[in-house]
């Protein structure tokens, strides 16, 4: 078939602008939207990890620490125990010192027969021969120990008795045991007889 072009120009077809159809573009948003939700929920992941390993090595970091404290918390109680004894055991030395109510045997087999974990608090003499002594310790076996030193010398005679003991809270939840310790002195001297009454003065 013969085809006669009447218009004598030749006729451009018309090209229609590409079209970008909006299911396509929905949906590339809602790809865009997916992709970036994804990387903040994993963003937001990796924080809440990071962050949880660092408290777990904060925890143990303080932990570490709290062992370190109660190390230090233990040697300080039991440098401040030390020291409180040495303390009383010093005071107690000076006053029997300045007193010279007793001998210095007396006082240094007195001093040699204190156990560990044992401290005296007063020591007195009642008349001639009657010692008294007060202390405390932390267990009654170092009561027990202190008393079979005293009565192992002939210093003392024999029995040496324990009078009293009560328990009482000392520091760091420790309970101290208070006592009361009497004993005789075996080789006291006499008491000096008293003047007799109306008699006269010998003459030198």
């Amino acid at each position: 078939m013969i085809r006669i072009n009447l218009l004598g120009v030749e006729r451009k077809q018309t090209r229609r602008p590409a079209t970008f159809d909006i299911g396509k573009r929905v949906t590339l948003a809602c790809s865009l939207i997916l992709v970036v939700a994804a990387a903040g929920i994993a963003f937001w992941f990796w924080s809440l990890t990071e962050a949880s390993a660092q408290v777990d090595r904060d925890i143990a970091a303080a932990r570490d620490q709290q062992a370190r404290l109660n190390s230090l918390i233990k040697e300080v109680s039991q440098y401040e125990a030390r020291r409180a004894q040495l303390q009383q055991r010093v005071v107690l030395i000076e006053q029997l010192r300045k007193g010279q109510s007793l001998p210095v045997q007396l006082l240094d087999f007195v001093s040699k027969s204190v156990p560990e974990m044992l401290w005296l608090t007063e020591m007195k003499q009642d008349g001639v021969a009657n010692v008294t002594i007060e202390g405390q310790a932390t267990t009654m076996i170092a009561v027990s120990d202190f008393v079979a030193n005293l009565g192992n010398n002939p210093f003392f005679k024999k029995p040496v008795d324990i009078v009293e003991t009560k328990a009482e809270p000392g520091q760091g939840g420790v309970d101290l045991v208070e006592f009361t310790v009497k004993a005789q002195l075996a080789n006291a001297p006499a008491p000096e007889a008293p003047p007799a009454r109306g008699g006269r003065a010998p003459r030198k």
